[in-house]
């Protein structure tokens, strides 16, 4: 099966700070040792790096991982802004040079392409038309769903439209179809996708790497001068406008009373700003900002929390289960959920690994939150389930496993 070639058209790539980096990673190493090469095409990198090493790769043309079966191609393009209308613009031109780049590539036997930007498939689409490529096609996002659920589309909407002809086009000419959660299957499925075109493979934790750091092992605790002491309600992710920290902010006032109970969100994301902002005019002093911090630093961070929350307004996510999800409970700590009623629901109470809230329920959470903080026994056995959840069903190996076994298999079909 050696010397076959992947083609990555990547919206992002290291060493930018992109959602749950490691994936790629460690599919990217997992499809080496199987014996391919893979050609990355990326843009200048700017997501979450600073002008300095922007600067330095804007003269880095090529790179090369993993003694060389890995290459990234970089090519030039402004940097990215909050504005959306700003941000579809640099989406498009990104998708132009990747397209480019794609059909220059020489000996290209599989492109694999992920659904960030939603537009990205159509890339898959073309090379297989034009070049006979086989194409897979990785859905972390349901696009043009997660418009709707954030606002920015409406249902039946001429952006609705188009988002669902480029959904369609894309699903009929993908060899395989890789989505990350049974309701996304059902979401596709209904939408007239076989179901033999796609694949269930759930987004994985590296279980070596995100484990129990005990309190007072855990360098966040000095760093940041927080009281080791207190219960802890930790968010880690993007603090954007889909994960309703205005209702979490609410419950945090809301608690301040009891002295023990203290929140901490550790991200970044384009809602932050307006956090700091509800946080400073409110006088809100149970809730600490930490900034994104070093993925080495993973373990320190997803146990900082005696329970982690995995939050969302209503009606966004719910055909999703986030890969913080994981990293919480191989951190060994429970997870509270408010979250539209979903797979999530069931994966957490089938498993007793945490507290299931319907998402927009501020009593429900919040109840929730006060009865954890009472109950350290519960904590402890909530945590214990979560990780071994994990450690029998989503580690690294079970999951890169899987994804080689469907390029193995597309490849195969299509000799």
């Amino acid at each position: 099966m050696g010397n076959k070639n992947i083609l990555i058209p990547a919206a992002y790539f290291y060493p930018e700070h992109a959602a749950s980096p490691y994936l790629g990673e460690n599919k990217n190493e997992a499809f080496v040792n199987a014996g391919y090469k893979i050609d990355v095409f990326a843009p200048t990198p700017c997501r979450g790096v600073d002008n300095e090493t922007r600067n330095r790769y804007k003269n880095i043309k090529t790179e090369e991982f993993l003694n060389g079966n890995l290459v990234v191609h970089r090519f030039s393009l402004f940097k990215e802004g909050k504005n959306p209308i700003g941000r579809a613009i640099r989406y498009s031109l990104c998708w132009v040079e990747h397209l480019v780049c794609c059909l220059k590539a020489k000996d290209a036997d599989l492109i694999y392409v992920g659904s960030t930007p939603p537009i990205q498939g159509l890339i898959g689409v073309c090379m297989k038309k034009l070049k006979k490529t086989s194409f897979v096609y990785n859905l972390q996002d349901i696009f043009p769903d997660s418009l709707v659920g954030t606002g920015l589309a409406k249902k039946g909407g001429l952006l609705w439209k188009i988002g669902r002809v480029i959904e369609n086009t894309t699903y009929k000419h993908a060899d395989k179809i890789i989505v990350i959660s049974q309701d996304f299957k059902k979401n596709i499925m209904a939408k007239g996708v076989p179901e033999d075109k796609i694949e269930v493979i759930y987004n994985w934790v590296e279980q070596d790497n995100v484990h129990d750091v005990p309190r007072v092992e855990n360098k966040l605790i000095s760093k940041y001068g927080l009281d080791p002491n207190k219960f802890y309600v930790t968010y880690c992710g993007n603090i954007g406008l889909t994960q309703n920290m205005d209702m979490l902010l609410e419950i945090a006032q809301e608690l301040s009373s009891n002295e023990n109970i203290h929140f901490v969100l550790n991200g970044e994301g384009a809602y932050k700003t307006e956090v700091e902002k509800i946080i400073s005019e409110k006088d809100i002093e149970n809730v600490t900002l930490l900034p994104f911090q070093p993925y080495e630093d993973i373990a320190h961070v997803f146990s900082l929390g005696d329970v982690g929350l995995v939050i969302s307004k209503p009606g966004v996510g719910a055909n999703s289960v986030p890969s913080k999800t994981w990293s919480i409970m191989s951190a060994s700590r429970p997870v509270l959920a408010s979250f539209d009623e979903n797979e999530l629901k069931d994966i957490i109470t089938d498993n007793e690994c945490g507290i299931f809230c319907k998402g927009g329920d501020k009593e429900a959470l919040k109840n929730a939150i006060l009865k954890m903080s009472a109950n350290p026994d519960l904590c402890k056995e909530y945590g214990a389930n979560g990780r071994q959840f994990v450690m029998d069903n989503l580690t690294r190996e079970v999951g890169t496993k899987k994804y080689v076994d469907v390029i193995n298999k597309v490849l195969n079909q299509n000799k």
